[in-house]
C-alpha cells in the first residue's frame, strides 16, 4: 500500500473547510503530484467543494470536471478525497459523507487516498494532525488505514492552531460558494502561500 506525504497548503484548507462549517459535514479533493514516484504520494493541494448538500450529483460532475481541468494546468492529478461527518462523533469511513466519491476518484487513480477528518481534533489548541488517511489495498475498492506524514508537522500544526484562533478559516472558499457567486475563487489561490506569509495576512 502507498504511503502518503500531506502537504501544509493541502492540510490547512481541509482544516479551514471543516472548521467553517463545524455544523455541517463537508467534503473535497486532494490533488496528488502526477510525478509522485514509487510507493509514496505528494498530496500538494485540497479543492473544498460542499458543506451543503453533498450527493447532488449533477454539481459534483461540474466540479470534478472543472478541478480535474485545473489540475491537469498544474501538472496535477485528482488523488484524494476529504471528507468530515456532520456528527462531532462519527469518526469512521462508514460514516463518512459521499463516499462514493472517494470510490470513484481510485477507479481513475489506484494509488488514491481517503482523508477522514477527526473533528474532535479540530481544535485552537492543534497539536496533532486532525485526519485519518486510508488507501485502497487490494483489488476489491476497500479503504484500509495507510501511512501518512505532514510536511513540516510540528510548524504545520502550529501554524494552522494560530490560524484558526485567528479566524483565518472563514476566507476558505468551497464550490458551494462559488455556486453562489461565480467570482469566489475555490482555487483559494490566497491560501497557497507559506504559513509564515498567511500568518503575516491576519
Amino acid at each position: 500500500m502507498c504511503e502518503y506525504k500531506i502537504s501544509e497548503r493541502a492540510y490547512t484548507k481541509l482544516i479551514f473547510h471543516a472548521a467553517k462549517y463545524p455544523h455541517q459535514a463537508v467534503n473535497g479533493l486532494l490533488l496528488a503530484d502526477k510525478n509522485s514516484k514509487g510507493s509514496l504520494v505528494e498530496i500538494v493541494d485540497a479543492i473544498p467543494l460542499f458543506h451543503q448538500c453533498l450527493h447532488v450529483t449533477p454539481m459534483a460532475e461540474i466540479a470534478l470536471m472543472q478541478i480535474d481541468a485545473y489540475a491537469e494546468r498544474e501538472g496535477l492529478v485528482i488523488g484524494g478525497y476529504y471528507a468530515a461527518p456532520e456528527n462531532f462523533y462519527d469518526n469512521q469511513l462508514d460514516k463518512a459523507p459521499a463516499a462514493k466519491i472517494a470510490d470513484k476518484i481510485q477507479e481513475n487513480y489506484k494509488n488514491a487516498c481517503f482523508t477522514l477528518i477527526d473533528n474532535k481534533l479540530v481544535t485552537l489548541e492543534h497539536n496533532r494532525p486532525a485526519i485519518q488517511v486510508y488507501g485502497c489495498s487490494n483489488d476489491f475498492g476497500r479503504w484500509s488505514k495507510a501511512k501518512f506524514t505532514l510536511t513540516h508537522s510540528s510548524q504545520t500544526l502550529e501554524g494552522v492552531s494560530l490560524l484558526l484562533k485567528r479566524g483565518a478559516m472563514r476566507d476558505v472558499i468551497d464550490f458551494d460558494n462559488h455556486l453562489d457567486n461565480p467570482e469566489n475563487d475555490w482555487t483559494n489561490d490566497f491560501l497557497n502561500k507559506s504559513l509564515n506569509d498567511l500568518q503575516k495576512l491576519y
